[in-house]
């Protein structure tokens, strides 16, 4: 009998998205194919306390369901580098690029990825500007203040009015130094997932988020049972045919590995697209849409999983 591959989900952690990781964690133990691996849960605390040593001759490869700073933005990954353990999705210079929304647009605008119009400023240019209006005067309402380093809709706001932006910006900022407002545009919220290595990478077919009102909230996201997606959704072609090589355009441009989900908004009458942005460890709970999209494409989850953990090892070999 062929040993089982020894597999640590790693989950928690100490941002604010440590139940999301939890809520992944679970669904990843529960659909890894048991004849194949040994699964461990490893849940590192909200004080970013580790329960116990990772030692490479005691893992084969790390799974590390993290969400959010701290997790899904190179830390970790640096850390899995220094340890020799091989472990799944991006490696450091593509987490830390996608987890900030200033630097990922930046790579996104040197490839000619189109985004949306948007500007940012610190904490200190916040509070010393003696006019708020001008750090955003050259986008109109409505807008969205967001973390620069933060997923899962959290600490994310539209705003219509200079009250609404200083709220909004002052929610953002606990949460980050840090702020990215966006314009805000009238138009349909698609997915699309990649899968694979830096040179054979595959994308799946387009998704569509189900938006209850003005924009997705964590509330809708993880603790509403709504359906919140369409997958696959229907599309003209030529725009199909966009989301997914735009999302492999996206996907080079930070040195994606392993995984990622794209993000786009789509004005229909102008048959516009914008890339939202790149999350390199998206949800993997039942109801997240990254695997859905997959399956959709004809990659059940266990053997999505089983992909991930492949690629892992094929870097660690390379």
């Amino acid at each position: 009998m062929t040993e089982r591959v020894r597999v640590v989900v790693l989950a928690g952690g100490p941002s604010a998205e440590h139940e999301v990781s939890l809520q992944s964690a679970r669904a990843v133990l529960d659909a890894l194919p048991k004849d194949l691996y040994d699964p461990d849960l490893v849940v590192i605390g909200r004080d970013g306390t580790w329960p116990v040593e990772l030692r490479r001759d005691e893992v084969d490869v790390v799974f590390p369901v993290l969400h959010g700073p701290f997790g899904e933005d190179g830390v970790v990954q640096g850390h899995l580098e220094t340890l020799g353990i091989p472990y799944v999705g991006c490696g450091v210079l593509a987490s830390a690029v996608a987890m900030s929304k200033v630097a990922m647009r930046h790579a996104f605008l040197a490839e000619n990825i189109p985004v949306t119009p948007h500007v940012w400023f610190t904490e200190h240019e916040w509070r010393t500007a003696t006019d708020h209006w001008s750090l955003v005067k050259s986008l109109g309402w409505p807008m969205y203040v967001k973390p620069a380093n933060m997923g899962s809709s959290i600490g994310v706001s539209r705003v219509t009015s200079m009250e609404e932006l200083r709220a909004g910006v002052d929610l953002a900022l606990t949460y980050d130094r840090v702020v990215v407002v966006e314009q805000g545009v009238t138009a349909r919220e698609l997915i699309c997932g990649v899968l694979g290595g830096y040179d054979d990478a595959k994308v799946s077919v387009p998704g569509e988020l189900i938006v209850p009102g003005d924009w997705l909230d964590y509330t809708a996201k993880y603790l509403s049972t709504a359906e919140i997606a369409t997958i696959p959704t229907v599309l003209p072609e030529r725009v199909a045919d966009e989301v997914r090589e735009l999302s492999l355009r996206v996907f080079r441009a930070i040195g994606g590995y392993g995984l990622a989900r794209v993000d786009f908004l789509y004005e229909e009458d102008a048959g516009r697209l914008y890339v939202l942005e790149v999350n390199t460890m998206p949800g993997f709970t039942p109801r997240s849409v990254y695997a859905r999209a997959w399956a959709a494409s004809g990659v059940p989850y266990p053997e999505l999983l089983r992909r991930l953990i492949d690629l892992a090892f094929a870097r660690g070999r390379s």
